[in-house]
């Protein structure tokens, strides 16, 4: 057995021990209740027309909507090829569904604060930030799931720049700036569903801005105002820099990226011993070798494991 094996059996054991309940055939759990509605389920263009309301609702403070370019995504390797994209979207749904399940799922135990996901690595280089995107992407076209990404890889805000927002304020102007509100930076996108926090500006203690009390503080804020929404962060890798492991002492749950034929093992056990054995740890294989529909191979597949969340393997 592997050491990657052995770190998801112990992680399986662990929580089995705690609280079997959680990792049964999916029939136990909190009662089903009618999802709150969420602003967001209006289309960005209803939402521009109505500025006055959007204002009244406190959720958005600015007319800037971010353009959602595929195309540069794809020419930049975060969005697979367009021929390989339906697949890739399938392979996405299955890995998306544990994970809204364990933060606003109706038929299984849900996690505290399960919707404030972390996104991260071992090392860089494994494909979290093509993970994060592709996964809240695929989450923004639930019904009843409205999806915020958090650039919160501050060394090296990547999915700001991608997406032309580097120069607006965002997550360390918050922890920075008292008087700021949350509600005030949000940028809506033009996929409906999607809305983004920018990393926003450089900060030298940036690792102790994310250890803060105002960082816990808005995290409980993100988590409880909107129930029906699931906050991703893509986070720097664990093994790197100390910002992703302060910042997962505030999520629900983590998603680390394993690639495959490139993490090497000891890495992503070193990287799940980083993480406090209370949270749900999801691990997904990125770039493994999966026959397509045709039966061909391609670049792009993507396994999952979950840890605290399955009764079996995966």
């Amino acid at each position: 057995m592997s050491k990657i094996q052995n770190a998801l059996k112990r992680i399986r054991d662990a929580k089995a021990t705690r609280d079997p309940a959680r990792i049964d055939n999916g029939e136990t759990g909190a009662a089903e209740q009618e999802p709150a509605r969420d602003p967001r389920d209006d289309t960005i263009a209803t939402l521009a027309m109505r500025e006055e309301s959007i204002d009244a609702t406190g959720e958005y403070r600015t007319h800037k909507v971010v353009e959602v370019d595929r195309d540069k995504l794809r020419e930049a390797g975060l969005l697979a090829p367009e021929m390989q994209q339906r697949l890739l979207a399938d392979q996405y749904r299955l890995i998306k569904r544990p994970l809204l399940d364990n933060a606003v799922g109706k038929n299984v135990g849900v996690i505290e604060d399960g919707n404030l996901i972390m996104v991260s690595s071992a090392l860089s280089g494994d494909g979290k930030t093509f993970t994060c995107i592709n996964l809240a992407l695929s989450m923004a076209s639930e019904t009843d799931v409205s999806v915020l990404l958090v650039d919160a890889d501050v060394p090296k805000p990547h999915i700001s720049r991608i997406f032309g927002v580097s120069k607006e304020p965002g997550l360390i102007d918050l922890l920075v700036d008292p008087k700021l509100r949350v509600e005030d930076l949000l940028l809506p996108t033009d996929v409906p569903g999607l809305t983004l926090l920018p990393a926003g500006q450089h900060n030298d203690q940036a690792t102790e801005l994310l250890a803060s009390k105002r960082m816990a503080d808005l995290t409980q804020r993100l988590a409880r105002k909107y129930q029906n929404r699931a906050v991703l962060f893509d986070s720097p890798p664990l093994l790197i820099t100390p910002e992703s492991r302060v910042l997962a002492s505030h999520m629900g749950q983590i998603a680390m990226v394993v690639c495959a034929g490139r993490t090497p093992q000891q890495a992503a056990a070193d990287a799940v011993g980083c993480i406090d054995s209370s949270k749900a740890i999801n691990l997904i294989l990125n770039q493994s070798s999966v026959a397509g529909l045709s039966g061909t191979e391609y670049g792009y597949g993507y396994g999952y494991g979950y840890g605290r969340t399955q009764s079996k393997d995966n």
